[in-house]
């Protein structure tokens, strides 16, 4: 791991196709919980998912990927859900 020194300014990621190297989902105190039964697949989840977290497996959503789920929220927020109950809550971390 290299020391703070030793970044780059701006904590820019240089090396070309190494996301899958970064984690981001450690540092979160909120995660999104899926309540299927409320989920209409409108997939705005997965669009406007910042980091690629919601996984979608033939078309539908299934769940999401921690290991890169910052907590932001934005899933949560654009959730329509069915009948005014999100699909998509937030919840703080380790519950």
């Amino acid at each position: 791991m290299k020391k703070w020194k030793e970044l780059v300014p701006g904590a820019v990621v240089l090396e070309a196709g190494s996301s899958e190297k970064f984690k981001t989902g450690s540092w979160r105190s909120f995660k999104p919980r899926w309540i299927e039964e409320n989920c209409i697949q409108c997939l705005f989840c997965w669009l406007y998912c910042p980091d690629m977290a919601v996984k979608v497996v033939e078309g539908k959503m299934t769940g999401f990927d921690y290991d890169y789920c910052k907590g932001c929220g934005v899933c949560a927020r654009e959730c329509p859900g069915k009948k005014g109950q999100k699909a998509i809550v937030m919840e703080p971390e380790g519950k």
